[in-house]
């Protein structure tokens, strides 16, 4: 009897001086508009790039092939994800005038209160210094690909050589610098493949001279939808800029390194000018350079997640270290003629999301379930074993990342972009997506309208059902599924990113437009 005691009693001891199950490091690495048709994991048909360094993580782990954004726009995306809030909540709704209001909580914040160090190194794009973070390295705005100048909280240094090479060596310093007692978490933030495209000069001719094939909605005349959908300034057609052409050189380039961007782009330019070519044949041309130079910025920014792979290894960091790969949104390849993003349709909304968790995540899985940037907060908190505040309104993936889906998993996503008309032109539209329907709500100056998508009939999305008898009890139940989003999201019935709150973009428009016709007025 003493002898079962005396092992009983050894057995609580060992137990309660067990450590504790140790924390993982996080490693997020965020690109800027990587559109998932430019990784090869997900497989898109025109096989545009192989990207071996991302797929390993979705071979290692899981790859979710509908995880979508709340707004999808740069600066906007990363408010939802540090806060895990709908932007009509955390403040930020549009990259022209937002400013991110850092006393809020956000999810490095708890991490770091929880005891992690936490760092971001890259692109903020936020407006604001960050915070929560033990150290951050962030570009200046946009930034630019060569030379960029980087902020931090000691002030302004400068860099030299290629951006996406400069983000992934800053970060993997700062990893060998950290208190190697501790977990902690990093977010990775690249800049790359954002616009204007400017690759590696050491990529430089790297596809050689491929002929990329085209979309089929290339040509798009916007048809059979909504008005707003044609009316908008993001086309090949229309847009595109000398920069984004590479006929003029980049900025912060270096004359040392213009000789190299020169030996490359000169032949190519003089040949372009010599051509003179217009209508189809200039789209077709301008496609052509646009993939050359994006995909090369891709190429890029895989090869540099191989470098923080394989550095993660040399440390004996991979066994105990999440890693996750994501961008800020979708992003158009010359589907319907445009680069850009924004809208609801599926290019723009749906983003890459791959996540590598050993010993919880089953290799090669693939999840289908609907996931968003709005969940990624939650998730990391979960990772952690940090309890995520309740007012955050997405949900943590840890369950899918295990393989199971609960049964109350979301049946729709609520959707909602602001900023117009600067940039693009592109209406405030709001709306709900499920796993086969997408209804839109488009309202502004001109474009309140409704469109009723069916991504089973029309996987492109060239077809608006909305106002259709035989969809009657689709919309009917599609508008129900929207309204009761919007009350759960406690979205105001205007929901406006103006700074007083108090008009509503038609308004403001309109008011735009009279104090325009007044000027013209005055001037005659």
């Amino acid at each position: 009897m003493l002898t079962r005691f005396c092992l009983f009693l050894f057995g609580a001891i060992a137990l309660s001086a067990a450590p504790p199950a140790k924390q993982p490091n996080i490693v997020f690495i965020f690109s800027d508009d990587h559109a998932y048709q430019a990784i090869s994991a997900y497989g898109d048909s025109r096989k545009l790039i192989q990207t071996p360094n991302i797929d390993r993580i979705a071979k290692e782990g899981m790859r979710f092939d509908r995880a979508l954004v709340t707004n999808s726009i740069c600066g906007p995306c990363r408010a939802v994800i540090l806060t895990g809030k709908y932007s009509h909540l955390n403040g930020f709704y549009n990259n022209t005038n937002s400013v991110f209001n850092g006393a809020q909580t956000t999810f490095p914040k708890l991490l770091r209160a929880a005891g992690y160090q936490t760092a971001l190194i890259g692109k903020w794009h936020l407006n604001s210094d960050p915070q929560g973070f033990d150290y951050w390295q962030i570009l200046q705005g946009q930034g630019i690909y060569y030379n960029p100048p980087m902020k931090t909280a000691q002030g302004v240094i400068k860099t030299t050589g290629y951006v996406t090479d400069i983000t992934t060596d800053a970060s993997m310093n700062w990893v060998k610098a950290r208190d190697k007692s501790k977990p902690f978490m990093l977010m990775c933030q690249q800049k790359a493949p954002h616009r204007e495209w400017s690759p590696n000069l050491s990529d430089l001719g790297w596809d050689k001279g491929r002929v990329y094939p085209e979309p089929a909605t290339l040509f798009d005349d916007y048809k059979d939808r909504a008005f707003s959908v044609g009316d908008q300034d993001m086309t090949l057609e229309k847009t595109i800029s000398q920069l984004d052409m590479k006929l003029v050189h980049p900025p912060g380039i270096t004359p040392e390194q213009a000789k190299v961007w020169d030996t490359y782009y000169n032949p190519i330019n003089e040949a372009y000018r010599k051509a003179d070519l217009k209508g189809r044949d200039l789209v077709k041309w301008r496609y052509q350079r646009y993939m050359h130079d994006y995909l090369g910025c891709v190429k890029s920014v895989d090869d540099n997640v191989g470098r923080m792979l394989k550095f993660l290894e040399d440390e004996g960091l991979m066994e105990n270290t999440i890693i996750v790969y994501s961008s800020d949104q979708g992003f158009y390849l010359g589907e319907h003629g445009w680069f850009d993003k924004r809208w609801i349709f599926e290019e723009s909304v749906r983003t890459p999301l791959l996540v590598r968790w050993p010993g919880v995540t089953p290799p090669g899985s693939v999840n289908k379930s609907l996931v968003a940037n709005v969940d990624l907060a939650q998730t990391f908190l979960d990772m952690a074993g940090v309890a995520a505040p309740a007012d955050m309104q997405g949900r943590s993936l840890r369950p899918l990342l295990a393989g199971q889906v609960p049964a109350d998993w979301r049946k729709e996503f609520y959707y909602h972009y602001y900023e117009y008309p600067e940039p693009h032109r592109v209406s405030p539209h709001y709306g709900v997506i499920t796993d086969r329907y997408k209804l839109v709500r488009y309202y502004g100056i001109g474009h309140d309208a409704v469109d009723l998508f069916d991504n089973e009939k029309d996987p492109l999305e060239l077809k608006s059902f909305a106002g259709q008898a035989d969809y009657a009890d689709i919309q009917a139940d599609l508008e129900i599924r929207l309204k009761r989003l919007r009350a759960e999201l406690k979205v105001p019935e205007v929901d406006d990113p103006d700074a007083t709150g108090q008009r509503t973009h038609r308004e403001r428009q309109a008011k735009a437009a009279k104090n325009a016709a007044k000027k013209k007025t005055e001037a005659k």
